[in-house]
């Protein structure tokens, strides 16, 4: 394997997510469902720690500010709690991808203060994490298609990924603080 060049660290510093064998166990389950809950805090503690001045810069040359990052959690998530309950609700539905670099440029990004999306992150969460909390074994393998990836994804392997991706951008601004 590669060595990881300055740029991977930057980029991925809680290394790229990895496919956990599933099912998961319910002390797993326990703990990605913990990882969703603590994010929107975690976040609102390290935007506090951090600063607006500094969230207004990359937290690697190229890569996105500390504001569209947080942002971009919100938008992320939305989408992701809007996949788990269409997929509760249909027979393995086809997601719609969007594209999120397009949407970290869109005025709405540098207009709103992070603080919206800090609230908007905590209520989502929260709302989020009671409906996890409630799935069946059988719901937790039901799938979406992704037309980008070309396959199916169950509710579990989505719950690994997004926990990932909340500790991933929270890594990110993490940087800014250094």
């Amino acid at each position: 394997m590669a060595a990881l060049t300055p740029d991977d660290l930057l980029r991925y510093p809680i290394g790229q997510p990895q496919l956990v064998p599933t099912p998961l166990t319910l002390a797993e389950r326990a703990s990605y469902l913990q990882q969703l809950a603590e994010l929107p805090a975690q976040l609102a503690a390290t935007v506090s720690r951090v600063g607006n001045e500094r969230l207004q810069l990359p937290y690697r040359p190229g890569g996105w500010t500390g504001q569209q990052v947080i942002h971009h959690v919100a938008d992320s998530h939305i989408n992701s709690y809007c996949r788990f309950k269409l997929t509760l609700t249909e027979e393995n539905p086809t997601i719609r991808p969007y594209d999120e670099a397009a949407w970290a440029e869109l005025p709405d990004v540098t207009a709103t203060p992070v603080a919206v999306s800090l609230a908007l992150l905590a209520s989502l969460h929260s709302r989020w994490v009671t409906l996890l909390h409630h799935l069946s074994e059988a719901q937790w393998q039901r799938t979406f298609y992704h037309p980008e990836s070309k396959r199916s994804t169950t509710l579990e392997q989505a719950l690994v990924l997004y926990a990932w991706h909340g500790r991933h951008h929270l890594a990110h601004v993490e940087l800014l603080a250094a």
